[in-house]
């Protein structure tokens, strides 16, 4: 069965669109007409623009698009759209935001406290870590999964951690950088060892973990977050196998492995970068690999 029976808001979230749209011209109104009141400001940059809006197209495609209503009826769409929230839209946001703008913020009063600590590598790391594995014990993630206010505050807490996460990693603050580029490869191995035990509970269980994703009455309820309860009241569904042409528990296996490679794949690209970033240091700013000393050379 299509999921187009849920109706047109339940899979593009307009009144969600539209508030992208006044939050992506809100920042360029700021960063553009605003930054010179600020000390220190300089011009936005094609970079930081481009990062910006490929953040706010890839948060609209995982909270607004039908990828957020398949999260609710498929667990492997629902573990992409982490995958894209936590691993790949914080880092751009971050790099997004000017070097100014960046300060005013952390350094206002109330938050440089609070954003000093909660971005020291090892508890920003753990910090995130810890609650996204909290979050996929079975019975917290069903219980999130059906209250509205819960999902949405467990997820905005989720987010803002991965934030401090990455924050160590991709600032572009020199003041505070926290870590050296050995500390960095450190950080990025260490961020992909805590994420392992839940992503292997996940793809090695015997059995289908999650009611909401399998229990026609749990998952109704999670349903209701996401699709208005006027579109709901006049179809008849028995669960979520209706939409997902898989098997549950292989669905809850791909899963698991969608969110380990693309882990994978976002910290393997970060690291190329900090060694290259690194190479390019040592060698006094030229890209080029040292040319062979003449003590080596073959001699024809």
């Amino acid at each position: 069965m299509s999921i187009d029976i849920f109706g047109f808001r339940a899979l593009w979230s307009p009144y969600y669109f539209a508030a992208l749209v006044l939050i992506t011209v809100g920042y360029f109104w700021l960063v553009t007409k605003k930054g010179e009141k600020f000390s220190g400001s300089s011009s936005l940059s094609v970079k930081q623009a481009t990062y910006f809006l490929i953040a706010m197209f890839l948060l609209y495609v995982v909270k607004g698009s039908p990828l957020d209503l398949l999260s609710h009826i498929m667990f492997s769409a629902h573990m992409f759209q982490m995958a894209l929230l936590y691993l790949v839209i914080p880092p751009l946001f971050i790099i997004a935001i000017p070097d100014w703008l960046m300060r005013t913020f952390i350094n206002s009063r109330g938050v440089k406290t609070l954003f000093q600590f909660f971005t020291r590598p090892l508890i920003a790391l753990l910090l995130f870590n810890v609650l996204f594995s909290l979050y996929h014990i079975p019975l917290v993630f069903d219980f999130i999964k059906t209250g509205m206010w819960f999902h949405a505050g467990y997820t905005v807490l989720l987010f803002t951690t991965a934030v401090l996460m990455w924050f160590p990693l991709v600032n572009q603050l020199p003041e505070r950088e926290s870590l050296s580029g050995v500390k960095k490869v450190a950080y990025i191995f260490g961020s992909g060892i805590l994420m392992t035990p839940a992503c292997a509970l996940i793809i090695f269980a015997n059995d289908p973990m999650y009611d909401t994703f399998t229990n026609a009455e749990s998952w109704a309820s999670a349903m209701e977050l996401c699709v208005p309860a006027s579109a709901l009241s006049g179809l008849t569904l028995s669960g979520p196998e209706m939409f997902n042409g898989l098997p549950l528990l292989e669905d809850q296996q791909l899963g698991g492995v969608l969110m380990k490679v693309i882990q994978e794949i976002v910290l393997g690209y970060v690291l190329g970068v900090i060694f290259f970033a690194w190479f390019k240091k040592e060698n006094g700013g030229q890209n080029d690999i040292d040319p062979i000393p003449s003590d080596f050379q073959t001699v024809e």
